[in-house]
């Protein structure tokens, strides 16, 4: 996935989920704000998604539908998600990923039929996630910052690499 960078920490009983702002047509920087992080399921749920913006909407909009069915279990939501996300003819072609969150659990969820649960509670999509989840395990293991504090320092360090994100965040957080 081009065009954006999404990343999830959890550390402390705390998640964040940060996003940059920066929408890309091909070469283009067409935005620079966009809000790739959103509280779902009346706010107990952080969601943060990379690919293309309808698609995404489409797949939140269906989350939030399992999400309503499995109100307290983010998992076999998700786990719903994938199943019509992989089987599902319409879905099928949707070209997004996303990154879920609540107060427990943190899931990488992909149109391949993914949920992943990330090992030492990163995870990171889209152009510059591979710099971000680097930066992040870093920060992680080498300082005592709280999840919110390694977002926006990985986050920075992403988006000085990666010419498809800015610096511009949303950052989502849940937990004490």
């Amino acid at each position: 996935m081009h065009a954006t960078t999404i990343l999830s920490v959890r550390r402390g009983g705390l998640v964040a989920i940060g996003g940059d702002g920066q929408v890309s047509l091909g070469q283009t920087i067409v935005k620079g704000d966009a809000r790739k992080v959103r509280r779902l399921a009346g706010g107990r749920v952080i969601a943060g998604f990379a690919g293309a913006t309808a698609d995404a909407f489409t797949l939140i909009e269906r989350l939030e539908g399992k999400l309503e069915q499995h109100p307290s279990n983010l998992t076999r939501a998700a786990v719903e998600l994938a199943k019509d996300w992989r089987t599902d003819r319409y879905l099928r072609r949707l070209e997004a990923m996303m990154i879920v969150a609540d107060e427990q659990t943190t899931l990488t969820l992909t149109g391949a039929g993914d949920v992943i649960e990330p090992a030492r509670g990163i995870a990171a999509i889209g152009s510059g996630g591979d710099f971000a989840r680097a930066a992040a395990i870093a920060l992680h293991e080498e300082t005592d910052l709280d999840a919110e504090a390694i977002v926006r320092r990985a986050m920075a360090i992403a988006a000085s690499i990666c010419v498809y994100t800015n610096d511009s965040l949303i950052i989502e957080k849940l937990g004490r």
